[in-house]
């Protein structure tokens, strides 16, 4: 349920100050909750990758404000459900990993939050992470269909959005994939009965299976423990994208698949239209201070990107790797010939074509080579500030002061290309 309630305690209002509420299980419950002390709460990642990507901060932001104000986050990876695959928004079943590729992605995953949350500080409210695979996975078949199974009915599921659209469109819903939203209930009575978790936090999407915990619990417990969820809207930028997305694919949390650099490009070349909305939810800046800095129009507004761009770059990747960034992108787009701040991409050979070097892994300027002789012929992609139009054309590492060009591609990408 949605709520005009005018909160109390700090947290809800908080929340609501920086667009992180669309529906509450119960408003009223969840406030006093937040105003009479501590509150324990959880949000669930299943590890279908290696990193999370910056889709994934709304999330991990509202985590870091609720423990600002002194709330403990339970970081809850899905080991477990990940080998069930949420049906949640798909139209066919997930791939199945193995567990091997399971493992990774959650050790992967688990250096993420290193820049957001405090785990081992002495603290009342440190952060908690757990992995649904260690309770899960020793279930035995039986016991979790008399004690979970029997407090679900497949009428109820089945008109859930999730299911339904699935039935509806006619499109495969496989017994396993079924099962998640027991899972999912499963995983916070279990947070509730052994971590005091009393809150579920998520995305919109997650309403249904979030509901479904908090009443498992309910009845498993006869009425007596009353459970909460709380969801925001899902995010999209002002062009319709997912957050997190680009042209190029995910924007990735890890460094190694997202260098600090590009991440820092992200955020600076946001939409106009995004950048109040995004310092509220991806920066730690205050809302009087954001409101300030948004008076900024037309030239002015870049500075407020590189603000948010720094912001956001300095918790994902700490002040040192935001401040290289910053240097990287004054250099690479003011114009001047040194671009020592910006990161090096070391192919490893010594010589290579114009256009096997745009599309090359480690560049990924464009998607295909058939954009790149687009964008080449266009006179979108320059070396060392000069044009040049022709894709078979070969880049020698010898013709370039210590074996270095300076790649520009259209007016938002550069590269510091070692040919050696």
């Amino acid at each position: 349920m949605t709520t005009q309630l005018q909160p109390k305690s700090t947290a809800l209002e908080a929340l609501a100050a920086r667009g992180f509420i669309d529906s509450m299980t119960d408003a009223e419950a969840i406030d006093t909750a937040f105003d009479s002390g501590m509150v324990t709460f959880y949000v669930g990642y299943d590890p279908t990758a290696s990193s999370l990507h910056a889709g994934s901060l709304t999330c991990i932001m509202v985590q870091r404000l609720l423990q600002r104000l002194g709330h403990k986050p339970i970081v809850l990876l899905g080991g477990g459900t990940a080998r069930v695959g949420d049906p949640t928004g798909k139209t066919e079943s997930r791939k199945m990993l193995s567990d091997a590729e399971l493992d990774a992605n959650v050790a992967g995953i688990r250096r993420n939050f290193d820049g957001f949350l405090h785990f081992d500080d002495g603290k009342p409210n440190d952060a908690v992470m757990v992995d649904n695979a260690d309770w899960l996975c020793g279930l035995r078949y039986l016991a979790f269909l008399r004690e979970i199974g029997s407090q679900f009915t497949v009428n109820r599921m089945i008109a859930a959005k999730t299911y339904r659209d699935r039935l509806d469109n006619e499109q495969p819903l496989s017994f396993l994939e079924f099962n998640y939203q027991l899972l999912q209930a499963y995983d916070f009575l279990h947070l509730f009965r052994e971590h005091g978790c009393t809150m579920q936090l998520g995305g919109s999407d997650q309403w249904g299976n979030m509901v479904a915990g908090t009443e498992l619990i309910r009845r498993v417990l006869d009425g007596e423990a009353k459970a909460q969820a709380l969801t925001w809207p899902l995010l999209l930028t002002s062009d319709g994208r997912k957050m997190g997305k680009t042209a190029e694919g995910a924007v990735w949390l890890d460094p190694d698949q997202c260098k600090p650099f590009d991440y820092y490009q992200y955020w600076v070349n946001c939409h106009d239209d995004d950048v109040r909305g995004h310092l509220l939810k991806y920066t730690d800046l205050e809302v009087e201070e954001i409101d300030e800095l948004c008076k900024a129009e037309g030239a002015a507004l870049r500075e407020v990107k590189a603000r948010l761009a720094l912001e956001a770059t300095t918790l994902a990747h700490g002040a040192e790797a935001a401040a290289a960034a910053q240097a990287g992108a004054k250099q690479a787009f003011s114009g001047g010939g040194d671009w020592s701040a910006v990161p090096a991409v070391e192919l490893g050979v010594a010589s290579i074509s114009l256009l096997d070097l745009v599309v090359h892994p480690d560049v990924g300027a464009f998607k295909s080579k058939r954009e790149a002789r687009q964008r080449i012929d266009a006179g979108a992609v320059k070396i060392d500030d000069a044009p040049l139009k022709d894709p078979s054309a070969v880049l020698e590492g010898t013709a370039f002061a210590e074996n270095t060009a300076r790649l520009q591609c259209g007016k938002k990408k550069r590269f510091r290309v070692v040919l050696a």
